[in-house]
């Protein structure tokens, strides 16, 4: 479990492809692989991965193929910013919402407007079953950053971001076309699985 607080932007240091279209990803953890140990989880721009090996401050990831294939993780290279979150414990104080880093699905960011107070309102177009799940000042997880979803409209929604968002996650190097992760608020899954399985009162 996340809580979508981005800990630090982290460079991969090497990205492999293995047999059945999976990879390995050496990601350079820096000070957060001090405590980082085989079989922990990490979160990488959203998606929770099980940490394989360590050498030093790199740590490997394996990725299997349908991870590559529903998430922005298939098109990272060397020298590509990720952003990390290590997996809570008990007592960790929850900043943002519970992430549990399986993604819902990707989206194409499709607009970019800058505000007068140095923040930036960015709207993503994703799947139209994904936009039920979302709701004005509801959450939702984008590249594993915690947001507040402004708008929500009929092929896309947005959210603003803060100049430490911009700062601190690899969303302030994001543009107009490149893909994102998106993880939709836990209990919209469980209210919609709910409804569509209740028959509506006569």
């Amino acid at each position: 479990m996340f809580s979508g607080i981005v800990e630090q932007l982290a460079s991969v240091a090497s990205v492999e492809r293995l047999p059945g279209k999976s990879a390995s990803i050496r990601v350079n953890l820096g000070k957060l692989a001090g405590d980082t140990k085989r079989g922990d989880s990490v979160c990488v721009n959203g998606v929770c991965l099980t940490a394989t090996t360590k050498r030093k401050t790199i740590v490997s990831f394996d990725v299997i193929e349908e991870t590559l294939r529903v998430t922005n993780l298939g098109t990272i290279a060397k020298g590509s910013r990720v952003n990390i979150e290590r997996s809570l414990h008990p007592s960790d104080r929850i900043g943002g919402h519970f992430v549990t880093g399986h993604i819902d699905s990707t989206g194409t960011i499709s607009k970019v407007e800058k505000e007068r107070d140095g923040s930036l309102k960015m709207f993503v177009e994703t799947d139209p079953e994904l936009l039920l799940l979302m709701v004005h000042k509801g959450s939702v997880a984008i590249d594993g950053v915690s947001l507040t979803v402004v708008d929500v409209a009929e092929k896309s929604f947005s959210v603003c971001l803060i100049p430490e968002t911009l700062t601190k996650t690899t969303l302030g190097y994001k543009a107009q076309g490149d893909s994102v992760n998106i993880e939709a608020d836990m209990i919209g899954k469980y209210v919609k699985r709910y409804l569509d399985n209740t028959k509506p009162a006569q």
